[in-house]
């Protein structure tokens, strides 16, 4: 008598390096691959037109690549704790594998899934593949999480791998067509600035990472300490989504990066700071709701609206902020530096609430990812675990300067100073009357003034930042 197995399809969209997927093979004879469409969770908290297109059009072609493998695809519509189980009993299956999901939504879910499919006999086991290691295999001398990023990089150096895996050759499905997978919507970033979905796509823009991408024959990896922070630049690996969807495995992208050089060093830091705050959700959770460092429990925000419209509008009066913001709409992605350099400007400039930018960047990241995203505005914000500390307050203006030299990312992205001169583009309002009318940039009107002074607003930061500190010194005392 055969055995069947359902392989649930959910941050895992590809057939190479897929634990979940050997597994199945090796537990059944027969393996139907499975996507829900899980309905509550693209209309939740973190919804995103960006991330549902990328995401609908990477499934439709997997869904082709296991068609052609010999496991067409079902596709499921509503809870999955409701139909995955209806759908495995229907289908007489003895097992459901999936990826472990480290995401508080996730393992609610997948807690819930587990015991609706026990109740009918049917074993539900997560495996690894998400990431290089999981959220809860690392820990400290004292079996505690880890928090600082120094120490956990460390550990997770030291830590064995397993092998990666090859695609299968074959998958023994059922026989028959698959389910079209059904349209989720437009983004609303322009597709065509959208890095194209799927796992080949993927695949290439790692292959183009390591090596093809360069006519001189040297990687652009291994440029990427000293790059990675121009905003002018193309030097980045543009991956970020690929890891977000597991289009590619990050054990795959590690050990395809490894070797000497500090850009291939730095660039396996970036996975581990990515892994590093997926192990900070795991273990603290609450850290979507609120501040990490309870010290800064009590900072005083502002109730600014018109401030944080401007600053998700990219109409701030800052070039590399309101060019950065534009990008993001535009592309649903935004480069590291940028990131920084925005969140800075909202939670010390404008002393807005962090999670106000937190949700604003959710809701355009093709990329979007719960604990990445949430870790780097903490740490930004000076809230979080292993932080930049809170009087490191970003100008905007020597960003700029620094990273986008010659004002090509801004004039990019704000046309209105196109015109502008290169000692001007940074700090516009600086430009007197006849320059302003040269450039055709009149500040005020083509393009904002300044909606806050530098000066003033790193020093209302501090004030606020510290007197936080201090009465939060003063409740743990008490």
């Amino acid at each position: 008598m055969s055995t069947t197995a359902i392989l649930w399809f959910r941050r895992d969209l590809r057939v190479h390096d897929h634990p979940a997927l050997h597994a199945a093979l090796a537990a059944a004879d027969v393996v139907i691959p499975v996507f829900v469409v899980d309905e509550p969770l693209l209309a939740g908290r973190w919804a995103s037109a960006n991330r549902a297109w990328f995401m609908r059009e990477s499934v439709a072609e997997l869904a082709t690549t296991l068609a052609g493998l010999g496991a067409p695809m079902r596709i499921l519509r509503g809870r999955p704790a409701e139909v995955l189980p209806t759908f495995a009993r229907e289908a007489g299956a003895a097992h459901v594998f999936v990826t472990r999901d480290a995401s508080p939504y996730g393992r609610r879910r997948d807690r819930v899934v587990a015991e609706r499919l026990a109740a009918g006999g049917i074993g539900f086991h997560a495996q690894t593949g998400l990431y290089v290691h999981e959220p809860d295999a690392l820990a400290n001398a004292e079996g505690r999480a880890l928090s600082v990023y120094g120490a956990f990089r460390r550990t997770w150096d030291a830590a064995p791998r397993r092998a990666v895996l090859p695609a299968p050759d074959r998958i023994p499905g059922l026989h028959g067509t698959g389910d079209g997978v059904p349209d989720l919507g437009r983004p609303s970033a322009d597709p065509s600035l959208i890095p194209a979905p799927g796992e080949r796509a993927a695949r290439e823009r790692l292959a183009l990472w390591l090596g093809a991408r360069s006519s001189d024959g040297v990687p652009p990896v291994t440029a990427y300490d000293a790059t990675r922070d121009r905003l002018d630049l193309d030097a980045t690996s543009r991956i970020s989504q690929d890891l977000r969807w597991g289009l590619i495995s990050p054990l795959d992208v590690v050990e395809r990066v490894a070797g000497p050089g500090d850009g291939r060093r730095v660039f396996t830091a970036e996975i581990a700071w990515r892994e590093f705050y997926a192990h900070v959700l795991w273990h603290h959770p609450r850290v979507l709701d609120e501040s990490y460092l309870a010290a800064f429990a009590a900072l005083e925000t502002r109730d600014a609206p018109e401030d944080f419209v401007a600053w998700a509008a990219g109409r701030t009066g800052y070039p590399v902020v309101d060019a950065a913001m534009r990008q993001l709409r535009a592309t649903g992605f935004m480069p590291n530096r940028a990131r920084m350099v925005t969140a800075s400007f909202l939670a010390k400039h404008l002393l807005l609430d962090r999670r106000l930018g937190e949700a604003e960047f959710m809701r355009h990241l093709t990329d979007g990812d719960v604990a990445s995203n949430n870790g780097g505005w903490q740490w930004t914000a000076s809230t979080g675990t292993d932080p930049q500390p809170y009087f490191r307050v970003f100008n905007p203006v020597l960003q700029g300067r620094k990273f986008d030299p010659d004002g090509v990312y801004v004039r990019r992205w704000v046309p209105e100073l196109a015109g502008v001169p290169a000692k001007h583009v940074h700090d516009p309002w600086t430009m007197d009357a006849a320059t302003q009318a040269a450039a055709g940039c009149r500040i005020g009107e083509e393009y904002p003034a300044p909606i806050v002074d530098h000066a003033g607003a790193r020093a209302r930061a501090l004030a606020a930042y510290g007197a936080a500190r201090e009465a939060g010194a003063a409740a743990i005392k008490g």
